[in-house]
Order: structure tokens, then sequence, then C-alpha cells
């Protein structure tokens, strides 16, 4: 729908809103929450508090498990205690926002108005999400000039020897796809309904039962890590604190004879459990 003059305000704002919103969610990987769960922001607060619970005692979870045998069922001692400990993680939540001004021109195209402010509402919080992958503390040098299969599978070994037994989810960066694509082959496309575009064309293929996506954003630039290949990941290894979603708001300027039209997302990412993920990248 073209708007053509500045007495439709209620065109105006209804169909930039819903295109803004749109674009942002279809080209975000991250925004609708399928990959990285959403940790909500109390009101009157901007920052989430993320609590993380683990066993302090030292050893395997088995190691920490009292065992009674057949003769043990008369005795008197207590089983032994697992002390947990309570520690938490705060992720603030930051003002993302894009900003245009739409002048009593005629003519102009709200709904392309709203994809271009929300692509790059979208853009900027990926490339934050990428930047939090490189803080896993968990780095994997690979050893071959590009991402190969068995380099992954090495990620995920790291993971499940750490205690995660859960999904895990991969994002390749956009300068290995077509080597690890070359080695996954088509049967990797099995499966796979996603509710975003960007979920499903960034879909790469299931590989040893994890969800692989590819991102562009997954740089050096964004990372400030050398050659950035992969990053696997549970779910417990993010968090995004989410106070407000992608949103626009609409005012006046009659400096500018015109409108104001500012799209905007309050949110954050942050690393929760750093044992839950492994950053990849090639030796430099």
């Amino acid at each position: 729908m073209a708007y053509n003059a500045p007495y439709d305000l209620e065109s105006l704002v209804v169909n930039t809103k819903a295109a803004t919103v749109y674009a942002a969610h279809e080209a975000s990987l991250y925004l609708g929450g399928n990959l990285i769960p959403f940790v909500n922001v109390p009101a009157g607060s901007h920052t989430a508090q993320v609590p993380v619970l683990k066993p302090s005692a030292s050893g395997t979870y088995a190691a920490r498990t009292t065992k009674l045998t057949s003769s043990d069922h008369s005795g008197t001692d207590d089983i032994s205690a697992t002390v947990i400990a309570d520690t938490k993680v705060e992720i603030p939540a930051n003002i993302y926002a894009s900003r245009t001004v739409l002048r009593d021109l005629g003519g102009i195209d709200t709904n392309e108005i709203g994809r271009i402010l929300g692509n790059s509402i979208q853009s900027k919080f990926d490339t934050d999400v990428s930047n939090a992958f490189a803080s896993l503390t968990n780095q994997q040098d690979a050893t071959n000039s590009t991402l190969k299969l068995s380099e992954i599978y090495k990620a995920m070994g790291t993971i499940r020897e750490a205690g995660e037994t859960g999904p895990l989810k991969i994002i390749i960066a956009a300068t290995q796809y077509q080597a690890i694509m070359s080695e996954i082959g088509a049967q990797a496309f099995a499966g796979g309904d996603y509710q975003n575009e960007a979920m499903r064309t960034g879909f790469v293929g299931r590989i040893a039962g994890a969800d692989a996506f590819v991102s562009a954003y997954l740089t050096a630039t964004n990372t400030g890590l050398v050659n950035p290949t992969a990053v696997v990941f549970a779910a417990d290894a993010l968090r995004i604190a989410m106070f407000k979603n992608v949103d626009l708001e609409i005012a006046r300027r009659a400096e500018a004879v015109g409108f104001d039209i500012v799209a905007n997302l309050h949110a954050g990412v942050g690393v929760v459990d750093a044992s839950r993920g492994v950053f990849m990248h090639l030796d430099s």
C-alpha cells in the first residue's frame, strides 16, 4: 500500500508496523526464540537474572550419587547430600533502534519502509548473538583448511562429555557453507519444519541429530576471532533477555514536514553456561 498524505495516520501506523515486525522475524534466526530461549525481563527492570544451578561437589554426576545395595537396607546412615551451587547470570536488555523520516511527498510504500527498518534491527541483533557465541570458553581450532564434519563431531563430543544430554544446535558460517554441504550431501535435508523464512532458508541439514543452520553474521568482524567456522551449542548455553520484541513508533515531526518512524527492540543476549557450547574456528 502506498502512503499518499499525512492525513491517513492509521494506515501508516498499522501497515508499517506490521511490515517491520514481519521483516525482522523472517530475517532473524534468533528473534523467534527457536534456537535460543527467551527470558522475559520483568516490568521495572532492565536486566534479566538467569539462575544457574550446578552440583558444586567434584567428580562426575555418578560419583555424587549414593547407591544402596540389599545389605544397606538395615543401615542407619543417611544418603550423602549433593551440594548445589546457586549462581546467577545477569543479561542486560539493550535498546536497538532504527529511524527514518517519512516526508509528506506521497507515493511511499509503507511495506518497503517496514522491511528496511525490520531488517536493520534484525541485522544488528543477530550480529550481537554471533558476538555472544565468541564468549564461549570452549574454543576449538580446526586442523583443516575448511570446516569438516569430523570437527563438528569433535565439538559435539566435548559438550556431551561435560554432561549435556539435550538436543544440540549448529550455526555454520556462510563462508563454510559450500565446504560442509559437499560433505553432507542431499540426505541431510530430511525433516525440518521451521516457523520463519530465515530458519527455512538457513537450514543446512541434520548432523548427528543436531539441526544445522547457516548464518552470514558469523564472521571475524562480528566475533573478534580469526576465521570462525561454526558454533555447536545446547539450549542452556545462552539466553535472550527480552523486554519488548520488535515494535514501531510514529510521531509527527513538523520541522521535517513529515513523520519520524522508529523501529525498536529491547533485548539482550548472553552466555549462561559456557560448558554447553563450543566455538569453532580455523587455525590463524
